[in-house]
């Protein structure tokens, strides 16, 4: 039992001081809730209850009275040690029965015993008798019943007990038990107790609901930082990209870098720009001797955004004056041509049955001239195999002598493209979604990776908030002013001259290898459907 509870054990031992704020922080508004409810709880119940009041007497037994201060004293210590054999006397059936006939009512004795409550404050004669009743004229009464049937019984008792009178008359004891406070009306029920019922119920609650919050958080293997990414994966995080709500099935590019618009789409577009030119930054200084000419981008699952920061990336790289080629790499599920607008036509299965050259699918893309989208092509019945060619290992090596060649690749766990064309690039940067990618898909895909011997750049976190207590653990916190100047861009060329430009540079490439690539066209054939974006 012990060794299945061990990881949970460890888990909470590491947790420190500052995650437990972090863990109230994440929760807080879960922890309020059941609070509540276990507040709520307890008024109902208390609601529920019937209500039953208690009435307070008391008498106090006295052992006769004297002038004499050593008498007087004696008899007070003589009348507190009886009055404590009087405490199993007053819960009697006996004192039951009679305070039943005192009252002319019909109940059993036993059930009127549980309604009594019979105590001997501290060094004291007096007995106190608490009555609980379903209204406060029946606790009052039952309470002085009860007390006059003590006074009786103790009469009886002592009376019993004492020694014959010296005149022949009836033996009468010096102890008696007589009423000391009569019972008031009680103006309040003293059960239940509505507001203990309330508390109880909120800390009830609040224990629930902590409890609920650090075994979540126990158990939530999604990714929450990148300390934790790191910890779990040992790659560096080159890249956090923040949650845009523009984003869609339909707009995934950013049209604008904020400028000095305050809207929230500005301010949403400026963090994502940023994060992209870190991002960038990031892969220029990854390694400055043999920096990365061809990258995968791929991810764990679908859904995490991989084709959205291929695109976005690969349109800061070219704002920065470098060549860039993105190309559709996922066969079964394209992407590219859509998020770029582009209409879908022939690309890159076209050139790798030898269909077409590569500038003839090549598409020029925005302003700068120097951003090109190589699509997927029609989808083929043996993506894997298309991917793991000879011919797909020339394209790339061919594109990367001349641009920056980003491959926009199918998750690394439903399938192994992803992996079979990291082993033929410099490497893979993998895309996981911030609170929703957990540890165990990131790290089986990675695995898949290491198989075919695939090299991993790093991981790259999209949809982290920017605020807010789910932003800690990012460290990511960007400047609110929008007067800041924008990086310099080159002059656009002609997009028709840029193209061409990438063309004759790629048919002296082939021309150097001996044409293995084929004959390359200097002018680009149609392209249709091609939008503009700024960078």
């Amino acid at each position: 039992m012990v060794l299945l509870f061990r990881p949970m054990i460890e888990e909470i031992s590491s947790v420190e001081l500052t995650d437990y704020w972090k863990i109230l922080r994440a929760h807080w508004l879960g922890i309020i809730s059941i609070t509540l409810v276990g507040a709520l709880l307890g008024l109902g119940w208390a609601l529920l209850q019937p209500k039953v009041y208690t009435a307070n007497a008391s008498g106090i037994v006295s052992a006769g009275v004297s002038s004499d201060l050593g008498t007087a004293m004696a008899g007070e210590n003589y009348a507190k040690s009886r009055v404590k054999s009087y405490l199993d006397l007053a819960k009697s059936r006996s004192v039951s029965e009679a305070a039943i006939k005192s009252l002319g009512i019909d109940a059993d004795p036993d059930a009127l015993i549980s309604q009594i409550e019979v105590t001997n404050p501290l060094d004291t004669a007096t007995l106190k008798v608490s009555a609980s009743a379903g209204n406060p004229e029946a606790a009052r009464a039952l309470a002085e019943a009860w007390v006059t049937a003590v006074g009786e019984k103790v009469t009886e008792l002592e009376n019993a007990n004492a020694a014959p009178a010296v005149d022949g008359s009836l033996p009468q004891s010096i102890v008696t038990f007589q009423s000391m406070d009569a019972a008031q009306l009680p103006d309040a029920p003293s059960s239940p107790n509505t507001r203990l019922a309330i508390a109880i119920g909120a800390l009830a609650g609040l224990a629930l609901a902590l409890g609920y919050a650090l075994l979540r958080n126990i158990f939530d293997r999604r990714i929450h930082s990148i300390a934790e990414v790191e910890r779990e994966t040992e790659l560096a995080v080159v890249g956090t990209i923040p949650v845009h709500s523009g984003f869609d099935a339909e707009n995934r590019m950013i049209t604008s870098t904020g400028g000095n618009d305050r809207d929230k789409r500005s301010h949403e577009e400026y963090a994502v720009a940023e994060a992209m030119r870190e991002l960038r930054t990031n892969l220029q200084f990854m390694n400055i001797d043999n920096p990365p000419r061809s990258i995968v981008i791929t991810s764990a699952l679908p859904g995490e955004g991989k084709s959205t920061i291929t695109a976005n990336l690969a349109n800061t790289i070219a704002a920065s004056g470098r060549n860039v080629v993105v190309i559709d790499g996922d066969l079964r599920r394209p992407m590219v041509a859509k998020t770029f607008g582009l209409l879908p036509g022939v690309g890159l299965t076209d050139v790798l049955i030898g269909n077409a050259q590569l500038a003839e699918v090549l598409q020029p893309w925005g302003t700068t001239g120097k951003l090109w989208v190589l699509g997927a092509g029609k989808i083929p019945p043996n993506p894997s195999e298309l991917l793991g060619s000879n011919a797909m290992h020339d394209v790339i090596e061919e594109l990367a002598r001349h641009a920056m060649v980003l491959i926009d690749a199918p998750p690394l766990l439903p399938v192994t493209d992803a992996a079979i064309l990291t082993a033929r690039t410099d490497g893979a940067l993998v895309v996981s979604r911030a609170h929703k990618t957990t540890y165990e898909a990131l790290k089986a895909a990675l695995n898949n990776l290491q198989r075919i011997k695939g090299h991993a750049l790093g991981v790259i976190l999209n949809g982290v908030p920017r605020k807010g207590v789910k932003a800690d653990g990012y460290g990511y916190r960007y400047r609110t002013y929008y007067g800041r100047q924008q990086e310099p861009q080159p002059q656009p060329k002609p997009q028709g001259d840029g193209f061409k430009d990438f063309a004759e540079l790629l048919t002296q490439g082939s021309a150097a290898s001996g044409g293995a690539a084929g004959d390359v066209a200097t002018e680009p054939g149609p392209r249709r459907g091609r939008r503009e974006s700024q960078p």
